[in-house]
């Protein structure tokens, strides 16, 4: 995912014990690649990341996880997997933008054709 989207922040804090989740449209994917072969290890999240309104999510997109989530052999060689947490913090601008675009559209159908209240 954050290869594809450059405006995804990633945690990149201390990671702890918990195994990060990955929901069903996300199954087997590296959460640093998007790739879809050769999982090696499990991914480890921060504390913050595993606690509270975030445990149980899946580390990608925020779904309900479902499965535990690997990153590939070709990230443990490149030593990828010792960045840190690899959970999106941040949703990107452009879904963000598209959220707005459709409240704003459903207000102006509500409305009768955006005439007033």
């Amino acid at each position: 995912m954050s290869r594809h989207q450059l405006d995804l922040v990633m945690c990149y804090k201390q990671p702890g014990t918990t195994v990060g989740k990955l929901c069903i449209k996300c199954d087997g994917k590296c959460p640093v690649c998007d790739s879809y072969v050769n999982p090696a290890s499990k991914v480890r999240i921060c504390d913050e990341c595993s606690f509270g309104k975030n445990s149980g999510k899946c580390i990608i997109c925020g779904n309900k996880g479902i499965s535990d989530a690997y990153y590939c052999k070709e990230c443990c060689k490149l030593e990828k997997d010792r960045d840190g947490c690899p959970r999106i913090i941040n949703i990107g601008t452009a879904r963000t933008d598209l959220f707005y675009e459709k409240k704003k559209q459903t207000n102006v159908t509500r409305n009768g054709a955006g005439i007033g209240f």
